[in-house]
């Protein structure tokens, strides 16, 4: 005769507390993109003449020029996100 024995259960391990973050580095080549699409704009830009008198400029291609060398000049610069799981790095060159 067999001996009756208490059912055993077994239980999942506790999960321990991660140490580690999480690191993500993107890089962002958006200067070529910039680049690419500069002659379609300069072709566009005399649409803006379509533009209200208000909100239009004296000259579109100045415009134009100016938003390229703002978007042009943002070449190099790093975004730092941190978060307690996660540090972000997205670097734009």
């Amino acid at each position: 005769m067999m001996a009756a024995t208490a059912p055993t259960t077994v239980q999942a391990p506790a999960a321990a507390p991660r140490n580690k973050t999480v690191r993500v580095w993107l890089w962002l080549p958006l200067t070529p993109l910039f680049w690419l699409l500069a002659p379609l704009v300069l072709i566009l830009a005399p649409l803006l003449w379509l533009a209200p008198p208000r909100v239009r400029p004296r000259n579109p291609y100045v415009l134009v020029l100016a938003l390229g060398r703002l978007l042009l000049s943002l070449g190099g610069t790093v975004v730092d996100v941190d978060t307690p799981d996660t540090l972000i790095r997205i670097r734009i060159f």
